[in-house]
């Protein structure tokens, strides 16, 4: 489409009850990222009340009609994605305005091939929008679903606004409050996790972030403290008084999260277990372990509906009343079949049925089971067939081929959910954006503690396949030569591997985590692969690179198998003013809890690297990475180095459980002293 065009859904799509909006862009350094934003306006173009707003602080709108569904990976970057149940916006909204904006003075002109995209609730693409001219802007409005005698329409916008984010939700009546506000009541639960009765369901408001600040007002404490350095700074020239930074939007929603400390227990020794809700010490079979994760699963999303419809939204499901089964019998010719469960969403006299297929520990899916269910969808009228394992899907590389039949009128979607995903959402749930009421907090932390718990068998990717040892004795020999299918493999299952460390992290965390892209637009995902492998045999490393809110850099990953090492890095600019030994001495007082083995590297202007060295022997000796020729400094690089596990699975000495801890360490070591304090405080902080 092109700016200012419009068109009516229906016509594209006979499946335009939900939609899913996806917001894209992407960044040469990786780092580059906007927030989304969802206004639902009544008929003088206006919000009804603050709640009509859906951005970071209320992920929800519209009694559950919109839905923001967080980021995924692509070919290009990243896309945020945000669900829309058409049928069920209030009929008081006239018009939906999609927008996103940028933060901390950065501009969209910062950003590459801005671009949205709207998708039917079966997946298949309906609308392509690319914005362009929004250089100097730090919001944009990228397009407006309204309505038009009875029927829903979409008009590409494109429209830059100079005042963020801010002034957006202003002229749209949305109640912008830069005060302070009281302090918050505790949460609704006891510190063991159990709920209270009789006290208010109270969450924290985010510390939010002014839209104008600028880097150097969100410099941590401990950096701002190492400025009162004894080697005088040259003198600065005269800045003119900066002007009151933008106000940024703030909700007062009540939720519930998990509590921080954990109260003292009452058991008379180690020994003593808790009750749990979901046991699972008496699974003995892998097929006890489906049914039982199966059954939980789905109990919990009929119960929690803000999990219910995290966990569907993105699958075409409209907001509505959710039922789940277990262990249904079908029609299937001569032999009937039993799905491992049913999803069923009920709106308005409709309904919204997805048969679910799961797996646990490393079993994979059956195609022909899958297939079994696609047809018997189809033939009954089912919208989704949803399968659930420990594997981690691909783009361009689908874990189970199913066959269409394209005579049939009836379109089945086929979607995919990683037992990880499903841990990442509760996570951010009821540690980072709460829920309603006490209870289903407590539900949701008695899931986890299942699906966590080492004998559930839903522990995410846990095996880098068959062909990894091979592949290690290859490279080791000198014997892997370029395109050999089996270098192919480890490549895609290092993509999941990190796939889901991103997932794991960010759900701890209460940011977003997300591998970096450093492709050309339009590159075929499976082509990267194939190059990615040829590198592989020929340089014997796998690479990778994750962008975490709220850090100033991008955290490197390197598997180096020829010499069994991990390395976890990170490039930091130096922008701050001062003579070079005063700037390498803020950052060592910053890094004063961070390892004694971690190394530092100058990198210079022009020269690419300089002196380097480990902060043992640094600490003492601040001047020996200052280079000795007077380059200007511009930057650091961070690194650790790690034993790398040799086993192809998540035990102690695997692989994965190693890449896991190399990256764990790094983040709680090194890159928490780098973290900007405002704009982490916005990311990790409950929502309100």
């Amino acid at each position: 489409m092109v700016k200012g065009a419009n068109v009516g859904l229906t016509a594209l799509s006979e499946n335009v009850g939900s939609v899913v909006v996806g917001l894209g862009w992407s960044s040469a350094t990786g780092e580059g990222d906007a927030d989304v934003s969802v206004l639902l306006l009544d008929g003088d173009g206006k919000v009804r009340s603050d709640g009509d707003f859906c951005f970071y602080n209320n992920p929800v709108a519209g009694n559950g009609s919109v839905q923001l569904l967080g980021k995924t990976p692509t070919a290009d970057g990243s896309e945020d994605r945000i669900s829309f149940d058409l049928d069920a916006v209030p009929q008081e909204i006239d018009k939906v305005v999609v927008a996103a904006s940028r933060y901390g003075g950065s501009r969209f002109g910062e950003l590459d091939d801005l671009r949205l995209t709207l998708a039917d609730s079966t997946g298949d693409g309906l609308v392509r929008f690319a914005v362009d001219g929004a250089d100097e802007v730090s919001a944009v409005i990228f397009g407006e679903l309204y309505r038009r005698s009875g029927e829903w329409k979409f008009r590409a916008v494109g429209q830059g606004y100079a005042s963020g984010l801010a002034g957006l939700a202003t002229d749209y009546g949305v109640d912008i409050d830069d005060t302070e506000e009281d302090a918050p009541e505790p949460a609704d639960l006891a510190e063991d996790g159990q709920p209270q009765p009789d006290r208010p369901v109270h969450e924290p408001p985010r510390p939010e972030e002014p839209l104008g600040e600028s880097p150097v007002s969100r410099v941590p404490a401990q950096a701002a403290d190492s400025r009162m350095d004894d080697t005088p700074a040259p003198p600065a020239p005269e800045q003119p008084a900066a002007p009151k930074p933008a106000r940024r939007p703030r909700t007062a929603k009540k939720k519930v999260t998990l509590p921080r400390t954990t109260r003292k227990s009452l058991a008379d020794n180690e020994s003593w277990r808790a009750a749990r809700l979901f046991p699972v010490s008496a699974l003995k079979s892998d097929r006890e372990r489906e049914t039982r994760a199966t059954s939980v699963v789905l109990s919990v999303m009929a119960q929690v509906p803000e999990f219910g419809r995290r966990l569907t939204a993105g699958f075409g499901a409209p907001a509505g009343r959710m039922e789940t089964y277990t262990e249904v019998t079908l029609p299937h010719g001569e032999s009937p079949r039993r799905p491992d469960g049913v999803i069923r969403v009920e709106r308005a006299g409709k309904l919204w049925t997805a048969l679910v297929e799961t797996k646990t520990n490393g079993n994979a899916l059956k195609p022909d089971q899958v297939q079994a269910y696609m047809d018997i969808a189809a033939r009954r009228g089912y919208e989704a067939v949803i399968t659930l394992s420990n594997d981690v899907a691909l783009e361009g590389s689908p874990l189970v081929d199913v066959r269409i039949d394209g005579r049939r009128k009836h379109k089945v979607a086929l979607w995919h959910l990683s037992w990880a995903e499903v841990v990442h959402q509760a996570q951010l749930l009821i540690r980072h954006e709460g829920v309603g009421n006490a209870a289903h907090a407590w539900l949701l932390q008695e899931l986890l503690h299942y699906l966590q718990h080492e004998n559930s068998g839903c522990h995410g990717f846990q095996n880098m396949g068959a062909a990894w040892v091979p592949v290690r004795r290859g490279i080791d020999d000198e014997t892997l030569c370029q395109g050999d299918a089996r270098a192919l493999e480890v490549i895609e299952n290092w993509e999941r591997l990190v796939r889901q460390v991103c997932l794991r992290l960010g759900g701890e965390l209460g940011q977003k985590v997300l591998p970096v892209r450093r492709t050309r637009r339009g590159s075929d995902p499976r082509a990267l692969r194939t190059e990615l492998a040829d590198h592989l045999c020929e340089q014997g490393r796998l690479n990778a690179e994750l962008r975490i809110e709220g850090t100033p850099g991008v955290l490197a990953l390197t598997a180096d198998l020829r010499t069994g090492k991990l390395r976890t890095s990170i490039e930091i600019p130096d922008a701050e003013p001062g003579y070079p030994l005063s700037r390498v001495k803020r950052l060592i007082r910053r890094l004063s809890d961070a390892p004694a083995d971690l190394h530092i590297e100058t990198l210079v202007d022009g020269q690419g690297t300089g002196p380097r060295g480990t902060l043992e022997r640094l600490r003492p000796e601040p001047a020996d990475i200052v280079p000795k020729d007077g380059a200007q400094i511009a930057g650091f690089r961070l690194s650790l180095l790690k034993s790398m596990g040799n086993g192809r699975g998540s035990a102690e000495t695997g692989f994965i459980r190693s890449v896991d801890q190399a990256v764990d360490r790094f983040h709680a070591q090194v890159v928490v002293h780098l973290e900007a304090p405002a704009r982490r405080s916005r990311s990790a902080e409950p929502t309100g």
